[in-house]
């Protein structure tokens, strides 16, 4: 029977792969997701999801508690009446989104959150063509819902996508 050094054996065991080492010597820990594909504190798009969960929890809130204020920044004169109570859906529409996201970010997996992500842009899609068709917004309110677009595909591809951005 050979005899097996405990320190060869253990040296053997713990080795890693190599893609899990960004730079000889120490482990890139910035895109680290779990072993089931859910993102990990570590890794930045983590973040960046919650922050744009932040993101539609405010403005959700805003049109909610606001919603003159609320009009104003989607591009739409404030109705009166009843006609608020739109407003206020508008809110509850984005918290429910910010809701949806913290929580795939939280428990599901990059690709699900990629995949409500690339869902959610029926939301700045039918908006744009809602304010254009109303001819009310200003150019900056356009640019908003163009840039909402923008960001929700991005972090979305960014999400879905096979390596790791830096």
């Amino acid at each position: 029977m050979e005899h097996v050094d405990q320190s060869d054996r253990l040296a053997t065991q713990v080795k890693a792969p190599a893609h899990a080492f960004g730079h000889a010597g120490g482990m890139d820990r910035r895109h680290l997701t779990t072993g089931d594909g859910r993102l990990a504190p570590s890794d930045l798009r983590f973040w960046v999801v919650l922050t744009l969960a932040l993101v539609f929890l405010a403005l959700g809130g805003l049109f909610l508690a606001a919603p003159s204020l609320g009009a104003l920044i989607y591009g739409v004169p404030e109705p009166a009446g009843l006609g608020r109570t739109y407003l206020r859906a508008i809110g509850a529409r984005d918290a429910a989104l910010a809701l949806y996201l913290a929580g795939l970010a939280l428990l599901s997996t990059r690709r699900a959150v990629a995949l409500v992500l690339a869902a959610s842009l029926v939301i700045p899609a039918c908006d744009l063509v809602l304010i254009l068709s109303a001819g009310t917004a200003a150019w900056w309110q356009v640019a908003l819902h163009g840039a909402s677009a923008g960001v929700l595909a991005l972090v979305a591809l960014w999400l879905a996508g096979r390596g790791h951005a830096a």
